[in-house]
């Protein structure tokens, strides 16, 4: 009668009752493992552990748990799902995002008397350690909601060692009177519905589902607030054992029986009737499954490109400093955070520039067209496209990086350092002349050859010894030139001419500040060691990516604003606290007018006219048709033999560079009929993405930074080309201009 009594009182939780508490489960406790598993002489030694010990001080992670969860990356619409990555699929929700019959089953299933214990259950233990004696084994454990939820938090925390986490499952006295301190300590501090809230949010259902969020979408592709009273009682059963219990990957009858077993449960705590029991029991299980997708590699398949922007997030990522001191930290963070991460990319541009590159060049073809798109101003990426399925899937035999592949072939890194963009590079000759004080009217007669001061690196390309560089149409780009025309036709001796007149190192310093970067060890060390003798450079022979090419483009298009790549808006952690990344780190890098300066030439490959009437021809007009007459600019590059084919195009809303390459055999030339393919899927792109965004107009550079107005040019009546001028007048100017 005395046990009795101490039982009752200490049905409802009082500060004496829980010293009592803590006193005789602890006894329990240890006579139920004692029985179980342990030897008796162990079952004293637990019993005065118990009784001597004082509370411990609850440990951080019970509570404010670091539980993993599941991170979620959205295009910028913040609806659309890229992916999702996670170690645990698991995401927290609120009790209120909850059915009250998931709730209420799982109550039922696991603790009857949860809302009238103190975190320890001594009817519940003695029940348990009756039936496990008399009928053998170890069918009920005794263990409340409150102590499950402790063990689970224990054994899932990640900021504890391996060997910590699998002690919070040894069947050992020390762990179980732990674990019966924690309940009692959490139970002061929680109320019944937040421990109840936590349990839900970390259980595990089974199926790889932690959590009943995750549980829900597994199982019945369902939200759990949706759940119905069937499916919230199937769930609650699985808890018991998962995966034996899963009606996906375990025994389906089984997984019914435990089913039954919970709905008449809910009827003994009264949380439904006996009627409504019996219709749970008699439908049918409607599995709706889903897989959660996880990784980069996971993207959807009618979604083929994101996973390469996926990929360049994951990249930037590991980089930053808010996710972790170290990039494992950062890499466990995005797996485990349970971030959402609004990005920047535009699902409407990025199915325009997939399309385009997939209609130049098939998945199965060895040639390939990454693209990128960048918004100027801000940085931000939005769109990564390219003729490859991102998958870790094997190739057929003797194809490296086709149409299978997970390397950066648009933004670079790794064994990726890029591709050769051929004449895209005289805009930072361009750039240079212009910061020195020269003008757009900057004129030379430009021959069909320049013989210049450095050594020749091939007999083609030699003139007595030196490198003597060639236009690839003389006919059409030989004559007198200046910044306007000299870029429109892309005349390889008029830019030559111009870089040595500024120096190369300007050059390459400039295309450095304009986000250039040099992945190849020959580049960089020509950079770094002597780029005051690289002729070359501003034919563009150093390699480099779509997205370096459209952000230093950008750059010019934001009027010397320079801004970092950056792949997200926004991200936020759990507690809805928005982290300190994403906001576009900007800087000025060149006088707005110089950049204005470069864009008026960059008028006349496209098509368009300077804002001085100064262009007359260019090597991408297509473009000016396809954007309707709306203000754009940019520039076309073929490198040597047309092993490349380049061109980038920019508004002030949007800049896009494209390069045909084969990225496993720079030998393999595209050949010059693909150019025009190229120019026309840039320019669909930002056709797509400048749709339905107000026309904007270039500011005009000054007129004393434009210059005097050029010289009128002859032309042949029979064609809109300049007519040829006289072979040895240009060698005479020539001459003169070399001094």
């Amino acid at each position: 009668m005395a046990f009795a009594a101490i039982l009752v009182t200490m049905a409802t939780p009082t500060p004496l009752s829980r010293l009592f508490t803590v006193l005789l489960t602890g006894v329990l406790a240890g006579l139920v493992l004692a029985v179980a598993a342990l030897p008796v002489n162990l079952v004293f030694g637990f019993a005065a552990q118990a009784a001597l010990g004082n509370y411990a001080a609850l440990p951080d992670a019970l509570r404010t748990p670091a539980t993993p969860q599941r991170s979620y990356l959205y295009a910028n619409d913040g609806k659309t799902l890229i992916t999702t990555f996670y170690d645990v699929n698991r995401t927290d929700v609120a009790l209120a995002e909850i059915a009250p019959v998931m709730r209420q089953a799982i109550v039922a299933a696991e603790d009857r008397r949860f809302y009238d214990h103190g975190g320890v259950d001594l009817r519940g233990m003695l029940r348990a350690l009756v039936t496990n004696v008399t009928e053998g084994g170890t069918e009920q454990g005794g263990s409340t909601l409150t102590m499950q939820y402790v063990r689970n938090v224990l054994k899932t925390d990640p900021n504890r060692t391996a060997e910590e986490r699998a002690a919070a499952t040894a069947q050992t006295v020390g762990r179980k009177v732990q674990e019966i301190r924690y309940a009692n300590a959490l139970e002061e501090r929680l109320g019944k519905d937040e421990i109840l809230n936590r349990y839900l949010n970390i259980a595990y259902f089974g199926s790889g589902a932690y959590g009943v969020a995750a549980a829900s979408q597994r199982y019945f592709s369902k939200a759990p607030a949706d759940l119905t009273l069937a499916e919230a009682a199937l769930l609650a059963g699985l808890v018991q054992a998962p995966e034996a219990y899963s009606p996906i990957d375990g025994d389906a009858d089984a997984a019914l029986a435990r089913r039954a077993y919970v709905l008449d449960s809910m009827v003994a705590t009264g949380a439904i009737t006996a009627e409504q029991a019996a219709q749970a029991k008699a439908e049918k299980v409607k599995l709706r499954p889903s897989e959660q997708p996880n990784g980069c590699a996971a993207t959807a398949s009618s979604r083929d490109g994101w996973g390469f922007f996926c990929d360049y997030l994951r990249r930037w990522w590991v980089t930053q400093p808010a996710f972790g001191d170290t990039v494992a930290e950062r890499e466990q963070a995005l797996r485990r955070g349970g971030y959402t991460v609004v990005t920047t990319l535009d699902p409407k541009v990025q199915a325009t520039a997939q399309k385009q590159a997939t209609s130049v060049y098939g998945y199965d073809n060895p040639r390939a067209l990454p693209i990128a798109a960048v918004e100027p101003g801000t940085g931000q990426v939005l769109a990564m496209a390219v003729n490859r399925h991102y998958s870790v899937d094997a190739n057929p035999d003797g194809q490296a990086n086709y149409p299978n592949t997970v390397n950066p072939l648009i933004s670079g890194g790794g064994s990726v350092a890029g591709y050769q963009a051929g004449s895209t590079f005289k805009l930072f000759t361009m750039l240079a002349a212009l910061e020195s004080g020269r003008t757009l009217s900057t004129g030379f007669d430009a021959p069909s050859r320049l013989p210049t001061r450095y050594p020749a690196g091939s007999d083609e390309s030699s003139c007595g010894g030196q490198w003597c560089p060639a236009n690839a149409n003389p006919q059409w780009m030989d004559g007198y030139r200046m910044m306007w025309d000299g870029f429109g036709r892309s005349v390889n001796t008029y830019f030559v001419w111009l870089a040595e007149q500024v120096g190369q190192d300007k050059v390459v310093e400039m295309a450095q500040r304009l986000g250039i970067t040099f992945r190849a060890d020959a580049d960089a060390r020509f950079a770094d060691d002597n780029a005051a003798n690289w002729g070359a450079f501003t034919l563009g022979v150093a390699a480099t990516t779509p997205l370096d090419l459209a952000n230093a483009y950008a750059t010019v298009a934001a009027e010397g604003t320079y801004c970092t790549p950056v792949p997200v808006l926004s991200v936020t952690a759990p507690d809805g606290q928005r982290l300190p990344v994403g906001d576009p780190s900007c800087r000025q890098v060149l006088d707005p007018d110089v950049a204005r300066a470069a864009t008026d030439a960059a008028r006349c490959p496209v098509g368009q006219q300077s804002a001085f009437g100064q262009c007359n021809g260019g090597t991408a007009t297509a473009v000016d048709r396809i954007l309707d007459g709306r203000p754009v600019a940019g520039k076309t590059g073929s490198s040597e033999n047309a092993a490349t084919e380049t061109f980038v195009g920019f508004t002030q809303q949007v800049a896009v560079a494209g390069i045909a390459a084969n990225p496993d055999d720079p030998s393999d030339l595209v050949g010059s009929a693909v150019q025009a393919r190229v120019i026309e899927a840039v320019a669909r792109i930002i056709d797509t993405a400048v749709d339905g965004q107000p026309e904007q107009s270039f500011t005009a550079p000054t007129r004393a930074l434009a210059g005097t107005p050029r010289r009128p040019v002859e032309r042949d009546p029979q064609t809109t080309r300049p007519a040829p001028d006289n072979p040895l007048s240009d060698l005479r100017r020539w001459l003169q201009n070399r001094g």
